[in-house]
């Protein structure tokens, strides 16, 4: 009997060992931060100007119109190749 009950205690400490472990992420650094694009940055600029000029626009509205400007903008890299 008391094999059998040392069997049952090692099959339980396996199956409690062996579950199945979720891999961690890498932490980030403190302080670092993802690279701001030149699109966001253009709209953070933009867009507040762009609602103080059009009150009644809806922000919606407005995301729209900053963003067909963004369209013809110089900040655009797409409009800088197309310059050159």
């Amino acid at each position: 009997m008391s094999r059998s009950k040392t069997a049952a205690t090692a099959t339980a400490a396996k199956s409690s060992t062996s579950t199945s472990k979720v891999a961690k992420r890498p932490t980030k650094a403190a302080g670092s931060t993802k690279k701001i694009s030149p699109y966001n940055k253009f709209m953070k600029a933009n867009l507040a100007e762009y609602k103080k000029k059009n009150p009644n626009v809806s922000h919606k509205e407005a995301f729209a119109g900053v963003a067909a400007m963004w369209k013809t903008a110089a900040e655009n890299p797409k409009n800088a190749i197309a310059a050159k």
